[in-house]
C-alpha cells in the first residue's frame, strides 16, 4: 500500500500529542482542580474520540467516550472528582495510551476497517494474499526523523550544486573583465570602432550587473539554506518537557500509594536535546522522584507539626550549562535519614560512617531506609539505577541533604546534540561561534581602545572594569597567532563571578546551529567546546563560553602574580586645581604604597607625562584650561600615553557625565559625593600599569 494511502498515517502522529495532553490534563486536574483544566481535558479527550472514529479505531474511541462519561457530571464541580474516579481516569489514560502506541508496531496487523460510509472517501482495500503465500504487511509508519533525514539529504544535495553556480558567477565576471579590457582597447578608435567601443561597454555593464545579481542571490541563497539546515537538524533535538508528564505521574502515582499529598513543578522544558538522553534519564528519574516522594516527604500531619506546608514539593529541572545537561530533582522533605543509612550499611559490614560514604553507598545501590518492599520502594535498586545510567552517558551524579529540609539529586551530562544560537566572530582568520545566551554586550573598540585594553588586561564596560583578552590568544594558547588587524570589537560574557571581555576582529552576526562533540582524539583548548558544520559542510568551531572565562581569569591572575612578584606599579599622577584633593588623594594612595606625583592643571599633568613613564591618571574634570574630559581624551589620541589607564575623580554624577568620561577613555568614574577609598583603591589596582 502506498505510503499517501494509509489511512493511519497522519492519526498516529494527532492522536500521541493528544494521548499526550491527555495524560498532562489529568494531572493538573487531579492537582488543581478548576473549570479551565476540566474543559480542556473534555475537548482534548472528544477530538481523540471523533479522530478515532473517522480512521475506523473503535477500541480507542471507546475508551476516549468513557473517559469523558466520567468527567461530564463534575463539568461544572470539578472539584467533586473522587479519588476513585481520578484512578479510572488515569487507568483509560494508560489504556488509551497503550492502544496509540500499538498503533505504531508494524509487527502487530492492524484491525479490520468497518464498512466505510458513503460521505467518507477511504483508502483502497489491499487485495487479498493469494492462497499458500504469507500475508501482505503493510509497510512500517515513517517516523518524524526520517523525514527530517531526507530533509537534511535534500538541502545537503541542493548546497552541493550551488557549486558550479558559485563557478558561473565567476566566469561571468572574468567576462565582464575581458569586455571591460576590449572596450579599452576599442576607445581610440573612430565611427565603426566608436560603435563597437559602445557596445562593449554595453556588454560590460550588463555583464557586470548580471554577475552583481547572481553572487548576490548565490549569498541569499546560501545564508538561507544554512539557516534552513539548521532549524532542520535542530528538529531532530527533543524538548525536555517530553519527560515531564510521565515524571508527574510517578509522583502522583508514589503520593497516592503512600498517602501523601505531594506538588510536582517542572523548569527547563524548552532545552532540547538528544532523545538518546533523555531517554535514560527519564527513565532514571522515574526512581528517583518515586524515592522524593516514599523516603523524602513527611506525612501531612508531620509536615505541619514542623513548621511546613501540608502538601509536599518534588521539583524536577533540566538546565543546559555549557557542554554539560542537568537534571535535578529537589525536594522540601525531609532529606536522607543518615542515621538509618549508616544503621543499615553497618548491617551489610559496609564501612560507611561519614555523610559522603554513605551517600556514595546508596549510589551503589543496596541501601534502603523502608520497611517493607512495596510497588514504590523497599528493593533499594533505584539510585543503583541512576548511577548506571550516569556511567552509560559519561555522566555523573551528585547528591546533597539537608536534614528536615530536603534533599537534591543530580544527574550531569554531556550534551552530543545541541541546539542553539551563536554569534558569529572571526580572530585571525578563524570564524568560530559563540552561543548566544552567554552574550551580555558587544562593543566596538578603536585601535586605540584596543591597545590599551590588551595592554591593562582590562576593558571598561559601564564603569566595570572587565577582564579583556584577545580571543586569538585564547585559540591558539602555545602556538603562534596568526597575523591579524588586532580586536575591532568586544564581546562581554557572563563569567560566573562577573564580565569578561573577549576581543575579536570582526562580529559577522548571528546564526541558528546544532553543535556536536569534537572527535575524542582531537586537541583543543579549554576555550572551544563542540563543533557544528557550515552551508559548505565544513566543520566549524563553536566556543566554550565558561571554558573561555576561565582562561581569561587564569591569564588575569597569572599576569598579576608574574607582575606582583617582579614589577612594582608605576607612580600615579594626580590632577586637580583644588590643594585640598591633591593632598587627600596623595596621602591615601602613598598609604596604600604607590608613588605619587602632583599637577594642579591638566597642562601642567601633559608635560609631566611627556618626561616620566606612569602607571595612571587619577584627574579631576573642572579645571580652568583644559578640562579632564579633554586631558583623557588628548592622553588616548597621544601613542606614547595611550596605554595608561586615566580614573576621572569629579562632584558631576549625572549619567551623561559618566557616558561622556567612558566616550572619552576614562577606564573608571568616581564621583566625590559618594566617594569610597576602598572602591578608589579597587580600580587603581585592576588598571594600574606596572614596570
Amino acid at each position: 500500500m502506498p505510503e499517501n494511502r494509509d489511512p493511519l498515517r497522519y492519526f498516529r502522529i494527532e492522536a500521541q500529542e493528544l494521548v499526550e495532553q491527555i495524560s498532562s490534563g489529568v494531572l493538573d486536574l487531579d492537582q488543581r482542580p478548576g473549570p479551565e483544566p476540566m474543559a480542556k481535558l473534555l475537548r482534548v479527550a472528544h477530538t481523540l474520540k471523533g479522530a478515532a472514529r473517522v480512521v475506523k479505531q473503535k477500541a480507542i474511541a471507546d475508551r476516549a467516550h468513557e473517559f469523558e462519561e466520567i468527567l461530564v457530571p463534575y463539568r461544572d464541580d470539578p472539584a467533586g472528582l473522587a479519588a476513585a474516579e481520578m484512578r479510572e481516569l488515569l487507568r483509560l489514560n494508560d489504556e488509551i495510551s497503550a492502544q496509540v502506541a500499538a498503533l505504531t508496531k508494524p509487527s502487530e496487523p492492524a484491525p479490520a476497517p468497518e464498512p466505510a460510509p458513503v460521505a467518507m472517501p477511504m483508502p483502497e482495500p489491499v487485495e487479498p494474499a493469494v492462497p499458500g503465500t504469507a500475508p501482505v504487511e503493510p509497510p512500517a509508519p515513517r517516523s518524524a526523523s526520517a523525514d527530517l533525514d531526507e530533509l537534511l539529504d535534500a538541502i545537503t544535495e541542493t548546497t552541493a550544486r550551488m557549486a558550479p553556480l558559485r563557478a558561473g558567477s565567476h566566469v561571468v565576471e572574468q567576462l565582464h573583465q575581458h569586455a571591460e579590457a576590449l572596450a579599452d582597447q576599442l576607445r581610440g578608435g573612430r565611427t565603426a570602432a566608436a560603435v563597437t567601443h559602445a557596445s562593449a561597454r554595453r556588454l560590460a555593464a550588463e555583464l557586470g550587473t548580471a554577475g552583481r545579481r547572481l553572487i548576490d542571490a548565490m549569498d541569499q541563497i546560501e545564508r538561507e539554506l544554512d539557516d534552513v539546515r539548521a532549524k532542520a537538524e535542530g528538529m531532530r533535538l527533543v524538548p525536555a518537557g517530553t519527560i515531564f508528564t510521565a515524571l508527574r505521574r510517578a509522583v502522583r502515582d508514589a503520593a497516592d500509594s503512600e498517602g501523601r499529598r505531594v506538588r510536582f513543578v517542572a523548569h527547563g522544558a524548552d532545552v532540547r536535546m538528544g532523545s538518546h538522553l533523555l531517554g535514560p534519564a527519564s527513565a532514571a528519574f522515574l526512581h528517583v522522584v518515586r524515592n522524593a516522594v516514599v523516603h523524602g516527604i513527611e506525612p501531612a500531619a508531620e509536615r505541619v507539626a514542623a513548621g511546613k506546608p501540608a502538601e509536599g514539593t518534588v521539583t524536577v529541572g533540566v538546565e543546559r550549562q555549557g557542554r554539560y545537561a542537568t537534571f535535578r530533582c529537589s525536594d522540601d522533605g525531609r532529606g536522607f535519614d543518615m542515621a538509618a543509612l549508616r544503621h543499615k550499611a553497618e548491617a551489610r559490614g559496609l564501612p560507611a560512617q561519614g555523610e559522603a560514604e554513605i551517600l556514595d553507598q546508596v549510589l551503589h545501590g543496596g541501601l534502603s531506609t523502608s520497611t517493607a518492599v512495596t510497588e514504590v520502594a523497599g528493593r533499594a535498586i533505584g539510585m543503583d539505577v541512576l548511577r548506571d545510567v550516569a556511567t552509560q552517558l559519561r555522566g555523573e551524579v551528585k547528591i546533597r541533604s539537608t536534614p528536615g529540609a530536603g534533599a537534591v539529586v543530580e544527574l550531569i551530562v554531556p550534551l552530543v546534540l545541541l541546539s542553539m544560537t551563536g554569534l558569529l566572530v572571526e580572530t585571525a582568520g578563524t570564524v568560530a561561534s559563540l552561543p548566544l545566551d552567554a552574550v551580555r554586550a558587544c562593543v566596538r573598540l578603536s585601535a586605540v581602545e584596543a591597545a590599551t585594553a590588551a595592554t591593562t588586561g582590562k576593558l571598561v564596560y559601564q564603569d566595570v572594569a572587565a577582564p579583556f583578552r584577545p580571543l586569538a590568544e585564547a585559540l591558539y594558547t602555545g602556538l603562534t597567532v596568526p597575523d591579524a588587524a588586532g580586536p575591532g570589537a568586544a564581546v562581554l560574557m557572563d563569567g560566573g563571578d562577573g564580565l569578561v571581555a573577549l576581543g575579536v576582529d570582526r562580529l559577522c552576526g548571528t546564526h541558528g546551529l546544532v553543535a556536536r562533540p569534537l572527535p575524542e582524539l582531537a586537541p583543543c583548548t579549554p576555550a572551544i567546546g563542540s563543533v557544528s558544520v557550515d552551508s559548505d559542510g565544513n566543520p566549524r568551531l563553536v566556543l566554550d563560553p565558561a571554558g573561555l572565562a576561565r582562561e581569561i581569569l587564569r591569564a588575569e591572575g597569572a599576569a598579576g602574580r608574574s607582575a606582583a612578584s617582579v614589577a612594582p606599579p608605576l607612580p600615579i599622577l594626580v590632577v586637580d586645581d583644588s590643594l585640598t584633593t591633591r593632598m587627600l588623594e596623595r596621602s591615601i594612595l602613598e598609604s596604600a604604597g604607590y608613588q605619587v606625583d602632583l599637577a594642579a592643571s591638566a597642562e601642567e599633568a601633559l608635560d609631566q607625562a611627556r618626561t616620566r613613564r606612569y602607571g595612571l591618571f587619577l584627574t579631576d574634570i573642572d579645571m580652568p584650561g583644559i578640562d579632564g574630559f579633554t586631558f583623557v581624551e588628548r592622553t588616548r589620541a597621544d601613542p606614547e600615553l595611550a596605554a595608561v589607564p586615566a580614573i576621572l575623580v569629579s562632584s558631576r554624577a549625572s549619567a551623561a557625565d559618566r557616558e561622556r568620561g567612558i566616550r572619552a577613555g576614562a577606564s573608571a568614574y568616581v564621583v566625590k559625593g559618594e566617594f569610597d577609598q576602598e572602591e578608589l583603591l579597587a580600580h587603581i589596582r585592576r588598571l594600574v600599569v606596572r614596570e
